[in-house]
């Protein structure tokens, strides 16, 4: 299940950058997360009136999911998808390094720091769009925040009835930037077609998948498993998009999701699941 999780958003991802010289990056989030929102309320049927108290933090986790996939998206339009999988998990990587009291997961801070080096080819090298790069970084950090957020918003709500109203405040605002971007285009029906399956793909399919596997798999399992995203997403950029990595950047994601994979194992940080 966590597997099949992974390759379903890494496809669902892949097939998004089909649509992007129609309806551009922010086009297509704005499809993804409307057609997300529409499946999550069908399925978990949540209420919308929510207590004073905890208004606040469902606000902060729908930003979160709403900067999270607008920058994701805006990268992979410059950068290769493996390349901005490994930059955006520093998120959930750091989460964990943050979170552990162990002096021994600096280690795998070290690994992760070389690991980056090696991805931009050095200090100040590499044939990176730097912009692209600095993008999946942003969308690294409210990866991070997504986790932390969602640890609180889980304790508020069972199941998936909060990440639903989230998904939907995520389409309310990235609404704008996806008609600006996409326009009349949004309304074509192979764009509509394309942007049901991606929705289905990077959220519907995988979140399911992933909340069984939760259910039964240990957290630092989950974790682990999850930590091989890097490399998923580099298997599919190259098998489905054509985008191959020389020998210093498998490097650079091997080693980053070694990285991840001890420090997720040996602390017990929320897994970084990515809806």
């Amino acid at each position: 299940m966590v597997l099949g999780a992974i390759v379903s958003i890494q496809v669902g991802a892949a097939v998004a950058t089909e649509l992007f010289s129609e309806i551009g990056p922010a086009g297509v989030v704005f499809m993804r997360a409307l057609v997300s929102a529409v499946l999550l309320v069908a399925i978990w049927r949540p209420s919308f009136r929510i207590p004073r108290e905890h208004v606040r933090i469902t606000l902060l986790f729908g930003v979160a999911l709403t900067g999270m996939n607008l920058a994701f998206y805006e990268s992979i339009d410059r950068i290769p998808l493996g390349t901005a999988v490994t930059f955006e998990f520093i998120g959930p990587l750091s989460v964990a390094l943050i979170t552990s009291r162990r002096r021994r997961d600096w280690t795998w801070a070290g690994m992760a720091a070389v690991g980056i080096v090696l991805l931009t080819g050095g200090i100040g090298g590499g044939d990176l769009d730097p912009l692209g790069v600095g993008l999946a970084l942003v969308a690294g950090f409210f990866w991070g925040s997504y986790i932390l957020l969602g640890k609180r918003v889980g304790r508020q709500a069972s199941g998936g009835k909060r990440l639903a109203v989230a998904m939907t405040i995520s389409a309310v605002l990235t609404a704008p930037f996806g008609i600006a971007d996409g326009g009349i285009e949004l309304l074509g029906p192979e764009v509509l077609a394309v942007g049901i399956a991606v929705g289905l793909l990077s959220s519907a399919l995988p979140f399911s998948l992933e909340m069984e596997a939760m259910r039964r798999l240990p957290s630092s399992v989950f974790g682990v498993m999850m930590s091989l995203e890097p490399a998923v997403a580099a298997t599919v950029g190259f098998v489905l998009l054509g985008q191959g990595l020389i020998p210093r950047e498998g490097l650079a994601i091997l080693l980053v999701v070694a990285a991840s994979a001890g420090a997720l194992r040996s602390n017990r940080a929320p897994a970084p699941v990515e809806p």
